[in-house]
């Protein structure tokens, strides 16, 4: 699952994040509201932790703005109003939650939880990925193998996850490095292969395939043995 944080005070968005990435998450940490729409229309976030006191882009005229366009993305508000009728105000501009600063860590990833178990509620039964024997749960980083689970580091899950969502194709390594790093983070020239090599081990040599010149693809369910 990949989220999406919205924050500009450097201590709390710190510690936000470090704390999903703790609990499974991959998570890309804007501290503007300025190009969140432009991320959100070139990722598939499962979710968005939105701050509303932002620089240049208000947290609520970007909420508008995102709806208005189309966005369909769960949105947890981070704000210090703890008034009734601010939360009245911001659950029918679409929010779906909201905490009320200070936070607690382990109640924001409960949150998180929480919304994409809804989001995953009102999916069809096909929301949890899978490809022949293989079967991710997403919303508990878990995969098994002919039934048997999988231990999985978070960046394999999150390789993995891009791979069989869109097993009909074939990724290049640029895509597949978005799966692995968040926008702070430096990527590493030679990570996908390593990472590629580590599922190979764990699950079988014949599940990716490597597509020479362009990047990898799942191979055909029946060769998953």
């Amino acid at each position: 699952m990949r989220l999406l944080l919205v924050e500009d005070n450097e201590l709390l968005g710190s510690a936000v994040h470090k704390g999903l990435v703790r609990a499974g998450y991959a998570v890309d940490w804007s501290h503007s509201g300025k190009g969140v729409l432009s991320s959100l229309a070139s990722c598939n976030y499962d979710c968005v932790l939105l701050d509303l006191g932002l620089p240049e882009v208000p947290g609520d005229v970007l909420l508008k703005s995102m709806r208005t366009r189309g966005f369909s993305v769960s949105v947890i508000v981070i704000t210090a109003r703890c008034g009734i009728a601010d939360r009245v105000k911001l659950l029918d501009m679409g929010a779906d939650d909201y905490m009320v600063k200070p936070l607690d860590l382990d109640e924001v990833a409960s949150r998180v939880r929480a919304v994409l178990r809804r989001v995953q509620g009102k999916a069809p039964a096909s929301g949890n990925p899978e490809h022949g024997p293989l079967k991710l749960y997403p919303s508990n980083r878990m995969a098994t193998w002919h039934g048997e689970p999988v231990s999985l580091t978070n960046k394999e899950f999150w390789l993995l996850e891009i791979l069989v969502r869109r097993k009909n194709q074939v990724l290049t390594r640029s895509q597949l490095e978005e799966a692995l790093y968040t926008f702070d983070v430096e990527v590493e020239s030679n990570a996908v292969e390593v990472y590629v090599h580590y599922l190979r081990r764990k699950l079988s040599p014949d599940l990716i395939l490597t597509v020479r010149g362009v990047g990898y693809q799942l191979g055909p369910e029946c060769r998953n043995v």
